[in-house]
C-alpha cells in the first residue's frame, strides 16, 4: 500500500504521477521575490488543472524547513504552526492539514515526504543537539503514526539535500538519519542533488549506511549537464529524476529531451522519473509558468517528436513512480 495524506491506497490507484513537487512552500530565505506558496485557493486551482488533464498523484516533497509560514490556514480552521515545531522534527501541523484539505478538495492523491532539507535552511544547533538515531526516530514516527499529530502518514523520505558539490556535516547527519529511517520503513528515499554531480556522493553515503540503491531517487539530475553522470547513477540501480521541467528556452527543452532519450537508448527506461519541482510563484500557470501541467503540454509532445512512443512515456509517468514507491 501507498501512504497518502488521506490514508493508504493501492499502488494501482496512483495513475499519472508527479514524483517531485511542492504544494505549500516557503523558499524566501533564498527567493525573496516569489519564494512563498501559501495561497490556498490558488494552489487548489493549480492542482485541479493537473487533475483535469488526467493527473492522479503528486508527491509533495516539502521538507520540514520549507513549511514554516507556508500554510494558508483557510478560514482559521487549523492549528497554529511555528518555528518551535522543529523540536519534534515535523512539518508544522497547519501545513500538513492544509495539504490534506487540498487533497480532499481536488481529488488528487498527495504523498507527503518526511525529513530535512539542506544548507543554509538547516538549523545547525538543532542538528548538533540530536543524534542520528533521534532524528531517524522522528522520521519513522511520521511514517508510522502521522505527521505533527495528524493522521497523515508520510509515504516517502525526502527530499533530503546537499547544497553544494559536497555533503556538509549537518547534511551528512541528515542523510544518515534518512538512511536509518529508510532501513526501518522500507520506503523510497528521494534526494536533492542540484547543479553538481553530488548524487554520486549521496549514493555512496546511503549505500554505506545499508540502503539499497534501487530504493533511492536522485533528484534534479537535469540541472547537471553530464550524460555520464546520469548513466553512472542508472548503472547503480537508482532512479534518475529529471524534475526541473519548466522551460524558459527551447534549449532547456531540447537538452532535457536529450537526457531522457539518452537513458532510454542505454536501456534504463525503468529508472527515469519526470516532474516539475514547482516551488515558486513564477512556476505557476497564473504567473505564466507551467505549474503541474508542463510535462503534459510541452515535454510529453517533445519526447514523442524525438521518437519516444506514447507507451514509453506512459510507462515513465505511471509505472515507474508506482514501482519506485512499491517495488514489484
Amino acid at each position: 500500500m501507498v501512504n497518502t495524506v488521506l490514508g493508504a491506497i493501492d499502488p494501482s490507484q496512483m495513475g499519472v504521477t508527479l514524483p517531485h513537487e511542492h504544494i505549500f512552500a516557503n523558499m524566501m530565505r533564498e527567493q525573496r521575490i516569489g519564494g512563498l506558496l501559501n495561497d490556498y485557493e490558488l494552489m487548489v486551482s493549480e492542482v485541479r488543472a493537473f487533475k483535469d488533464i488526467g493527473g492522479s498523484t503528486i508527491w509533495d516533497l516539502t521538507p520540514t524547513e520549507l513549511t514554516y509560514g507556508a500554510a494558508p490556514d483557510p478560514g482559521g480552521r487549523f492549528t497554529k504552526g511555528h518555528r518551535a515545531d522543529l523540536a519534534d522534527g515535523s512539518r508544522s501541523a497547519n501545513h500538513i492539514l492544509s495539504v490534506m484539505a487540498l487533497s480532499r478538495e481536488t481529488g488528487v492523491n498527495i504523498v507527503a515526504g518526511t525529513g530535512h532539507y539542506r544548507d543554509p535552511f538547516l538549523d545547525k544547533e538543532w542538528f548538533d543537539q540530536h543524534s542520528v538515531a533521534e532524528i531517524a526516530e522522528l522520521m519513522v514516527r511520521e511514517i508510522e503514526d502521522g505527521i505533527a499529530g495528524t493522521e497523515a502518514r508520510a509515504g516517502i523520505i525526502g527530499e533530503i539535500g546537499s547544497n553544494n558539490w559536497y555533503i556538509s556535516s549537518a547534511e551528512e547527519r541528515s542523510f544518515r538519519a534518512a538512511a536509518k529511517a529508510q532501513q526501518a520503513s522500507g520506503l523510497a528515499l528521494s534526494t536533492h542533488a542540484n547543479r553538481w554531480p553530488v548524487g554520486i556522493d549521496q549514493l555512496d553515503l546511503l549505500e554505506e549506511c545499508g540502503v539499497d540503491p534501487r530504493r533511492v531517487i536522485v533528484g534534479h539530475c537535469d540541472n547537471t549537464n553530464l550524460l555520464d553522470y546520469h548513466l553512472a547513477l542508472a548503472r547503480r540501480g537508482t532512479y534518475v529524476q529529471f524534475d526541473n521541467l519548466f522551460f524558459k528556452t527551447s534549449y532547456d527543452l531540447e537538452k532535457r529531451v536529450g537526457f531522457v532519450v539518452n537513458l532510454i537508448r542505454a536501456g534504463f527506461i525503468d529508472q527515469i522519473l519526470l516532474s516539475h519541482d514547482t516551488c515558486k510563484r513564477n512556476h505557476l500557470r497564473v504567473e505564466g509558468g507551467n505549474g503541474y501541467c508542463g510535462i503534459h503540454y510541452v515535454f510529453r509532445p517533445a519526447l514523442q517528436e524525438a521518437g519516444v512512443s506514447k507507451e514509453e512515456v506512459d510507462h515513465i509517468m505511471t509505472d515507474n513512480p508506482r514501482r519506485a514507491l512499491v517495488p514489484a
